[in-house]
């Protein structure tokens, strides 16, 4: 069996930057197993999976571990091979998947993603978090990840997590995030529970990021950066209960898996 294999850098305008990420057009889904093993064989933080179904696809993603229920960034790179690979011309794209319907428009020369928004709400840190990233003291709120707000865009760039006292908190990840200078806000975000360390742009973290800057900076359409040593960079707008979130995708690679 042969298998066509994608690999797009999301978030970004050109190779090298933004988060790669595998795209695997499929015309029926192969078994589970099977999934997971090219997710690992690719050993990227994410693997992006489709099959046609009617007007729309089904879409699924894998980290190298575990199947995860959103992935912006791996959604922008499938998309992206939708449009720039496979003619699809569609004014938008529609996806089917374990969080529901997502919807991608072109934006531009960007591509938009529709995604359910989610709120954060204050927490309490779980024992040893913080010191595990290397923060002595913190706002900490809660969503799918844990949220860390700290004062300054030096010290997201300093840290140094030590990510096997992270493994094993309860939550997918962790984002910490600060006030920008030449974004509205900036932010890390770290997942060794689902095999990766660090991501370098996460789109579905977003889906919390957007929303709680849009709060306290009292606006709607919002600029971020992503990344430690690899970034990239994002626009979300805040509509209600979605958040639209926008970007460039580069391809990078092109081939074929034999099964």
């Amino acid at each position: 069996m042969k298998l066509d294999i994608y690999q797009v850098d999301a978030f970004s305008e050109q190779p090298f930057g933004g988060n790669p990420a595998a795209v695997c057009p499929l015309t029926e889904w192969l078994p589970d197993e099977q999934l997971q093993a090219i997710a690992a064989e690719n050993n990227l933080s994410e693997t992006a999976y489709f099959v046609r179904r009617g007007d729309g696809y089904e879409l699924r993603w894998f980290t190298p571990e575990v199947e995860v229920d959103l992935c912006g960034h791996a959604t922008l790179a499938a998309a992206w091979v939708l449009i720039h690979r496979l003619a699809d011309t569609s004014d938008v794209l529609r996806f089917a998947t374990r969080s529901g319907e997502l919807r991608v428009t072109r934006n531009g020369d960007e591509l938009a993603m529709d995604f359910p928004a989610k709120v954060p709400h204050p927490c309490e840190p779980p024992a040893g978090m913080l010191a595990a990233l290397g923060i002595e003291h913190a706002d900490v709120f809660s969503t799918d990840d844990f949220i860390v707000l700290v004062q300054d865009e030096a010290q997201v760039a300093a840290l140094t997590p030590d990510f096997a006292r992270l493994k094993g908190l309860p939550k997918r990840g962790i984002a910490v995030t600060a006030r920008s200078t030449r974004f509205d806000f900036i932010s890390r975000w770290f997942g060794p529970n689902v095999g990766v360390n660090e991501d370098p742009v996460t789109g579905s973290a977003h889906t919390s990021l957007a929303p709680f800057w849009a709060e306290r900076l009292g606006k709607s359409h919002l600029t971020a950066e992503q990344g430690g040593l690899r970034k990239g960079q994002l626009h979300c707008q805040c509509k209600d209960d979605r958040v639209i979130i926008s970007g460039k995708a580069a391809l990078y690679m092109q081939g074929t898996i034999y099964l």
